[in-house]
């Protein structure tokens, strides 16, 4: 990184206060980096750890003399500090080492045998249940938090840049990370504080909120959304801690002693508790695991103080630091609370050191515990409306009054910072081309309105040849309640223009009570999924064959107009019943037929079905969280299971409906965290027709001519290549995130990750559905005679976007046009 002017000028400005900063590298005789060295102020329990490359960076408000540089295997150095700040030190550490007074410090790679920091680890198992709020049979607790995110490593290139002019006035008051070192410019901050109330013994746990503050972005839902989701709650007694949906080796897990080596470098008196200080490293490269020391008091083997920083090598994109600090206070001489909680992340595009980038820092402070206060189990389940306008807008007072940690400088002045940047018009321009990046939606203030999707603008398929769609929507702000969208498409093939319309209101906030409905005249690839849709503005991915493997051909014309009611009487439990109206033909007639036998049609056979269905679903997502108040939510986490039935009652007669029919349909989708082997998603359907009904409304199983990787789909299926009134299909697919390939050399600098699918399918067509059926021009076959099955290997991660799956086919394989092989992807941007 350049030391430019004004980046040594803003350094210099901040060593005039009473701090000390120091940073360099450690190396040893040879010149090699010593990584994972320990960093002290003398005197102190201030440190830190070098890095992969052996550099460090540490800054205390307190004055030091001397910093002490340590590692086992090397003598033990003090370096004198002749001033304040002192950077770009070079320290050299020779071989030999020396056992410290208190403990006894254990050489070279830590063995798991006769390993005292091992023994010690082990007491903090057994103790653990016995340590924090678990400690007791209730407790709650007051809870602040603010997280912040700034711009870091800014230099006078970057403030001089053509991106910056007319905004050089932001950089007046720039900061540098007490971390790392880098200079840094606030640009969002938000605050919340809330009361945590818990129950141990029935397993309880409810958290108010009582006010939130946003700068920067407060309308932005799918940012806030972001934030929430990126800084979830963790344990740091939990085997594994969950970061970016990658789950890491905690330092403190019983699987720990396999996964880092562990050294007693320390003793101390903390806060007049004897503790003992750990130090702690991984045993391999590339492999989700942290570096870092902690404070264990010697009686109750319960954590004082602890921090923990990702390494370099660990395979996750996007995020070049993670650091964490937590700090605890002792309760009644034995129980030791969590205090304090500090992380920092730096995200970027490059792990580069001298690389821009943004820091993303979360700092929860937890004051007030109260323990043994029963509470009705009513109350725990009453949640509150976190997002009322009442919560929102609060005043400086009540921050005056409850923030359990001041504001400092920087952060304070983020508020008045982001009200004078929204209205320079540079930077309300940078503002909107984000948001239609991230949305897809071009926002017009003026008219409350968004226009878009505009990744839908263009589209083919071998019904319409090149199509174009325009749309807009609603937009009064994100707790709008209600919504209209609509759109409209053309297809230069077959000259026709295509519409769909949606309207939907939210009468009761409390029960979320929801009315919709509308209507869709378009052209759709059904049977991508086995839950017939509902959605009058949905339209599948394999409606257009831009990229498509074989024919196109098998489109529907579909007039659907729905409505509907729904209500959540009971958290994350939506009850919805209502009534649609459908008209399905066949786009291409000559490739891809619906016809059916009518008696009461002339020729006997007709080529369109008109149908009227009741619908009535339950949807239940157990540990769903979401974020607004307005008919439209936002959902916050992934990590939750998703339980779906459905029950639909079609009505012949009724509005010229066509058929009498019932149809029951159950799905169960669920993400399992496996600890270090990544994650596993799941998925079964279930499905049963009652009655004899034609094409359009039998189950297809769902194929995959597309080039994309579609989960819930069999990629090796063409559409339309099985159809069933009765099935049972089960997908598993595992992503290992790295876990093998980080063990095989070649392989592991790559950081490539591993997925391994399996899925299968039985269904049966009645010989009643096969003889209405029977003028259709394509064959009816269902997976009766044995299971239906593919499996897969994909590589993801590959240039950090793209993942790449190799599709295999297990059976069924006597057809002729029968793909046994198939190689889909996909792009986005994951950690």
């Amino acid at each position: 990184m350049k030391k430019i002017l004004l980046f040594l000028f803003t350094l210099y400005s901040f060593s005039l206060l009473s701090q000390t900063k120091v940073s360099g590298v450690v190396i040893d005789e040879a010149g090699i980096p010593v990584a994972f060295a320990n960093i002290i102020f003398k005197g102190s329990s201030e440190g830190t750890i070098t890095n992969d490359d052996g550099v460090f960076y540490m800054e205390s408000d307190n004055t030091y003399e001397t910093l002490q540089v340590s590692f086992v295997g090397y003598e033990t150095k003090d370096i004198t500090l002749d001033s304040k700040v002192t950077y770009q030190m070079k320290v050299v550490l020779a071989e030999g080492g020396e056992q410290l007074k208190e403990v006894v410090v254990y050489f070279g790679k830590q063995s798991k045998k006769n390993n005292p920091a091992i023994d010690i680890l082990r007491k903090i198992w057994e103790r653990k249940r016995s340590n924090g709020v678990k400690h007791y049979k209730q407790y709650n607790y007051d809870k602040y938090e603010k997280v912040e995110f700034d711009l870091n490593t800014i230099d006078s290139a970057l403030i001089k840049s053509k991106i910056f002019k007319g905004l050089e006035f932001v950089f007046q008051d720039l900061d540098t990370s007490r971390i790392t070192g880098k200079t840094y410019l606030p640009i969002f901050l938000n605050e919340t504080f809330s009361k945590v109330y818990g129950d141990n013994l029935k397993g309880e746990e409810k958290e108010e909120l009582l006010g939130t503050k946003n700068s920067g972005f407060s309308n932005n839902q799918a940012l806030t959304a972001f934030v929430e989701d990126l800084y979830s709650d963790y344990d740091i007694y939990n085997n594994y801690l969950k970061f970016f949906d990658k789950s890491f080796t905690s330092p403190l897990s019983k699987t720990g002693i396999d996964v880092y080596n562990y050294v007693l470098a320390d003793s101390s008196f903390i806060d007049n508790k004897w503790c003992y200080n750990i130090i702690y490293y991984p045993r391999r490269k590339n492999e989700l695991t942290f570096k870092g020391n902690f404070w264990v008091n010697d009686s109750t083997y319960a954590i004082k103080k602890i921090n923990l920083e990702v390494t370099k090598s660990a395979n996750i994109n996007w995020v070049k630091e993670i650091y964490i600090e937590q700090d605890f206070e002792v309760v009644n001489d034995s129980v030791f609370l969590l205090k304090r909680d500090y992380m920092l992340s730096d995200f970027s595009l490059s792990k580069k050191e001298e690389s821009k980038g943004v820091y993303g820092k979360r700092t929860t402070v937890y004051n007030n515990y109260v323990f043994d206060q029963y509470k009705d189990p009513k109350f725990y389940k009453n949640l509150s409306n976190q997002f009322n306008s009442g919560i929102v807008e609060r005043d400086t007072t009540f921050w005056q009054n409850n923030r359990l940690e001041a504001l400092n400088k920087d952060e304070a002045g983020v508020y008045k910072l982001l009200d004078t940047l929204k209205t320079v018009p540079k930077f309300k321009s940078f503002y909107n081309i984000a948001s239609i990046l991230g949305s897809g939606y071009v926002e017009i203030d003026k008219w409350n309105l968004d226009i878009g999707d505009v990744y839908s603008t263009f589209g083919f398929n071998d019904a319409e040849g090149i199509r174009v769609r325009a749309g807009a929507r609603t937009y009064f702000g994100q707790n709008d309640p209600w919504r209209i969208e609509a759109y409209t498409a053309y297809g230069f093939d077959d000259h026709k223009f295509k519409h769909g319309i949606s309207g939907k209101f939210l009468l009761d906030k409390k029960s979320r009570l929801i009315i919709s409905g509308g209507n869709r005249r378009d052209i759709e690839q059904l049977g991508l999924s086995l839950t017939a849709t509902t959605d009058v503005l949905g339209r599948s991915a394999a409606s257009s064959s831009l990229f498509s493997v074989g024919s196109n051909d098998r489109l529907t014309n579909i007039n659907l107009s729905t409505f509907q009611v729904e209500a959540e009487p009971l958290h994350n439990f939506i009850f919805r019943v209502g009534g649609s109206l459908r008209t399905l033909s066949s786009a291409l007639p000559d490739a891809f037929s619906l016809d059916y036998l009518d008696p009461e049609a002339p020729t006997g056979i007709s080529s369109e079905l008109k149908q009227f269905d009741f619908n009535t679903t339950l949807i239940y997502t157990p540990g769903k969280r979401t974020i607004g108040y307005g008919v439209e939510r936002r959902n916050i986490n992934d990590n939750y299971s998703t339980l779906f039935l459905t029950y639909t009652k079609g009505v012949k007669d009724f509005l010229e409906s066509d058929f009498d029919y019932e149809k029951i349909q159950f799905s169960y989708t669920q993400p399992w965290q496996i600890g270090g082997f990544g994650r596993l998603l799941s998925t079964v359907e279930l499905g049963k027709t009652f009655g004899d009904v034609p094409l359009g409304l039998l189950n297809v199983i769902p194929g995959n001519q597309t080039l994309f990787s579609i989960y819930g789909t069999f990629p090796n299926l063409d559409f339309y290549e099985f159809v069933t009134d009765t099935y049972a299909s089960v997908h598993l697919e595992q992503n290992f995130n790295g876990r093998l390939f980080s063990r095989i050399p070649i392989l592991k600098k790559w950081n490539l990750r591993e997925i391994v699918g399996l899925r299968g399918v039985w269904g049966d067509l009645s010989n009643e559905n096969i003889l209405l059926n029977s003028p259709t021009n394509i064959p009816l076959q269902a997976p009766n005679d044995t299971i239906y099955w593919e499996y897969s290997f994909g590589v993801g991660n590959i240039f950090k976007i793209l993942r790449i799956d190799f599709n295999f086919r297990g059976n069924y394989l006597e057809s002729p046009e029968a793909r046994p092989f198939s190689v889909t992807g996909s792009f986005g941007f994951n950690f």
